[in-house]
């Protein structure tokens, strides 16, 4: 080795082992720990998985309220461990549910933010998401409307730079005014044009929450559609309709529900307990909101009772409350936070993935006809032809870039010293890929560190300090 061969490779080997990220953030605060991470038309951070991990070795990505923004190290694994430090271990004989992908929502608001900046800059938003070295989403949720031409360009454009096959859905907020008997698209009351486009749609969901139309006066696109009614038109026009077509379970998966939990286990007995409805149903989708009131064991309550289906989080965003202002809170902590234990709460109970809502919006939180301003993980700034990236970016980013499709959920046996300390401030979830690595991911809502020692029975002891108000991502 070349005298400058041995200074490039001593440098390279400080900088991956001080967490150095070849494109870091380009930070912008907004008060104390509020943090975006800046991208404009020459320059946006880059998520980078490291590729030359030791086999004695596990590589650590973390982000957290003090700024590291998916942050990568090098931890050493040891053969032994003192006896008094907590030990975690990985039960690789334990398997759970299988992990199919991460994405957002192919929103009209997406698509005229997209539109509305310049082309250099759509193509890093785009690429933020979907490549290699962005959030590498698999999945795509898609508003089912008459006007497919927003959508089209972007979706296209996200298929380009997916690394796997994207994996699109299609959700109705209601059906045309004239089949309604209030001649409106709210209130109680595509598949072969995309193919003709090249684009084809792995899964649908029945309806966009079915009790949203049931609330007098709710303010835009919705159907009431409760369960029973949701049953018959499954068994008697959709499930048929679809047959017919072409479109059976095997080429496109039908999911109920797509409401919030509290709907769960009750829509889905109703449903399920029609045989001929039942046939045509592959999975349940669900929403976030109102998460603290509605347990996630309802998914484990009702994964008990059906098995066999899968259950997909598919929508999700801050700032959806009227007390939640403002409705954009740029560089927000909290808001990164509560999705990371959103996450990890939903892939402890059984979910295969996790979907966003808007992938973007503007500094007011939208547009929006209605005034349904939010919060999204990329807000774009029009007056300055820049964007932000939110702690929401990064928090998916810890679970995104570490579970590819085909990860499996594995056993994690905590002491129960440890659980009693944390209460449900923290959590962890253990993975095995399909490259037989191994992830465990950390989210840590207390405002102290947590020391303790993960075992893997092939590799030995891995020592860890999960940092206060932290997500932390372990690969090896």
């Amino acid at each position: 080795m070349t005298p400058k061969m041995f200074i490039l490779h001593i440098l390279a080997g400080f900088l991956i082992f001080n967490g150095f990220q070849c494109s870091p953030c380009n930070v912008r605060k907004y008060g104390d720990n509020n943090i975006v991470c800046v991208c404009n038309e020459t320059y946006c951070d880059e998520l980078n998985l490291l590729s030359d991990v030791a086999s004695n070795q596990a590589a650590l990505y973390e982000t957290n309220q003090n700024g590291a923004r998916f942050q990568s190290s090098i931890l050493n694994f040891s053969k032994g461990i003192d006896r008094d430090i907590t030990v975690v271990a990985i039960n690789r004989s334990e398997m759970y549910q299988f992990i199919l992908g991460f994405g957002g929502a192919f929103t009209d608001a997406t698509g005229i933010n997209i539109n509305s900046v310049t082309p250099k800059l759509q193509k890093k938003i785009i690429s933020s998401y979907f490549s290699k070295t962005g959030l590498e989403y698999t999945m795509g949720r898609v508003p089912i409307a008459k006007d497919f031409t927003l959508k089209i360009p972007i979706i296209k454009a996200a298929m380009a730079e997916s690394v796997k096959s994207l994996l699109l859905f299609g959700t109705p907020w209601s059906p045309p005014a004239w089949m309604k008997t209030n001649n409106a698209m709210n209130g109680k009351g595509f598949l072969r044009e995309y193919q003709t486009n090249n684009i084809t749609f792995w899964g649908m969901t029945v309806q966009n929450e079915p009790t949203d139309g049931c609330v007098v006066d709710f303010p835009f696109q919705s159907l009431c559609f409760p369960p029973d009614m949701q049953r018959d038109f499954l068994k008697m026009d959709l499930g048929p309709a679809l047959k017919k077509a072409g479109f059976t379970p095997d080429k496109l998966k039908v999911m109920i529900n797509d409401d919030n939990r509290v709907t769960l286990p009750k829509w889905a007995q109703v449903i399920l307990s029609d045989t001929e409805a039942a046939q045509y149903v592959s999975g349940i989708a669900f929403h976030w909101y109102l998460e603290d009131y509605f347990p996630h064991k309802l998914l484990d309550i009702t994964h008990a009772l059906y098995p066999n289906l899968f259950y997909l989080p598919s929508e999700t965003c801050t700032g959806s409350y009227p007390w939640d202002f403002p409705k954009v809170a740029l560089g927000h902590w909290d808001r990164g936070e509560r999705y990371a234990h959103d996450i990890i709460q939903d892939l402890l109970n059984w979910s295969i993935g996790y979907i966003d809502w808007n992938l973007v919006l503007d500094m007011q939180g939208g547009p929006n006809w209605v005034s349904n301003f939010v919060d999204a993980p990329i807000i774009v700034n029009l007056g300055t032809n820049e964007f932000y990236k939110q702690p929401m970016y990064y928090a998916l980013a810890q679970f995104s870039k570490c579970l590819p499709r085909g990860s499996y959920r594995i056993g994690l046996n905590a002491s129960s010293a440890l659980s009693a300390d944390i209460g449900s401030n923290f959590n962890m979830a253990a993975f095995q890929t399909p490259e037989d690595k191994i992830v465990v991911i950390a989210v840590n809502r207390l405002n102290v560190p947590l020391h303790f020692a993960l075992n893997d029975p092939q590799k030995g002891y891995l020592k860890v300090t999960v940092n206060a108000r932290s997500i932390q991502s372990y690969v090896w």
